[in-house]
């Protein structure tokens, strides 16, 4: 490997520890946060989205070097990596079956590197161009429907893997023209096949996220990886240039495999699920919990927003004066939605708890006395 090369799999090994620290700094926003849109705008979210967006650009570098293969294989082992992590910084249990797959994945991603053959450069002809960027634009019709006829998790995160997969194919075809910083960039903007980039990263990352919310992490994790690593890395092999040093073919595509299989058990760790906390189902009531309560689904908790002021606090009803009550004043008496401090209560408020306490005065057996 030359010293171009080493230097783009530095690059993409340090995107592989970039994604497994957005991973456990995600989890831990979403921890400390109540709700999705808490969770988004909390500081180490945007820390976790950071670090995605380095890594994912430090792989489109790579690609420039690196065989496609390669790259994706040692970004799937990121997952070995951000189960470590969560180990270390969560807590998460790890079972035996997953210390084994971390170490069989940094054994495969060794023989990966050393079996990556020099990459010649691709040639960027028209048709070329044509395919990827009609690729990118049926991928995407494709699992916008898959995602609106509500299909399952599994389809929607097999798009989603070959999403990204192309946005890796993409990378490695993009050109870079010759010239100045701005020559440089002007070319790359005006590029057909960056709008193409564009818009397979963003398609993935959308089927992928509703992939999660519609699916359990582990399998839609793996069946992501699967179809991100395998088919975008085939595609390079025959069509785009990428070589494998003699003799190292078949450790390289066994290395490959194993990488898989071993991100696709690692999805289903306990650590996983940890770094994709998400909104926790409301449990059904109990039967005669409350008397008068209807059983209903389990629905997901959706958050009430407060766009200005200080949230409103429950506060209980007193339990010694509810003793003293007659049971029908007893079984009257609520909670309230009070205002802290009460002087940002506003006038409805106001309003709203004088007509409930006139109609409870109204309700009351000494009303008439």
């Amino acid at each position: 490997m030359t010293t171009a090369g080493l230097v783009a799999l530095a690059i993409v090994i340090c995107g592989a520890f970039s994604y497994a620290a957005a991973s456990i700094l995600q989890a831990v926003a979403a921890r400390r946060s109540s709700g999705t849109v808490k969770t988004m705008g909390h500081p180490l979210y945007l820390l976790g989205i950071a670090c995605d967006l380095l890594a994912w650009a430090g792989a489109m570098v790579a690609l420039q070097q690196l065989a496609v293969y390669v790259v994706e294989s040692v970004l799937a082992g990121s997952l070995a990596l951000t189960v470590v992590g969560a180990r270390i910084f969560l807590k998460s249990r790890l079972r035996r079956r997953d210390v084994a797959a971390v170490v069989i994945t940094l054994a495969s991603l060794a023989v990966l590197a050393m079996s990556a053959g020099p990459q010649e450069d691709v040639p960027t002809s028209s048709r070329l161009t044509f395919w990827l960027c009609a690729a990118a634009v049926a991928v995407v019709a494709t699992g916008w429907g898959a995602a609106k006829a509500g299909a399952p998790g599994g389809v929607v995160a097999a798009l989603a893997g070959l999403c990204l997969g192309g946005a890796a194919l993409v990378g490695r075809a993009l050109p870079v023209p010759d010239g100045d910083a701005w020559e440089v960039t002007v070319g790359i903007v005006t590029e057909p096949l960056t709008a193409a980039l564009l818009v397979f990263a963003a398609t993935g990352m959308m089927l992928y996220a509703h992939a999660l919310q519609h699916g359990e992490v582990g399998p839609v994790t793996a069946v992501h990886w699967t179809f991100e690593v395998l088919t975008p890395s085939a595609v390079a092999v025959a069509f785009l240039g990428d070589t494998v040093r003699a003799g190292w073919e078949l450790p390289a595509a066994a290395a490959a495999l194993v990488t898989v299989a071993s991100a696709a058990l690692l999805a289903t760790a306990p650590a996983t699920g940890m770094t994709h906390a998400g909104e926790e189902p409301v449990k059904a009531l109990p039967s005669g919990a409350v008397a008068g309560a209807s059983l209903v689904p389990a629905v997901r908790r959706r958050e009430r927003i407060i766009w200005w002021g200080p949230p409103p606090i429950w506060r209980p009803p007193s339990r010694a004066q509810s003793a003293i009550f007659t049971p029908r004043l007893a079984s009257s008496a609520r909670g309230e939605l009070t205002w802290s401090p009460a002087e940002a209560e506003p006038a409805w408020a106001t309003e709203l708890r004088r007509a409930v306490a006139t109609e409870r005065q109204k309700a009351s057996p000494w009303h008439d006395l």
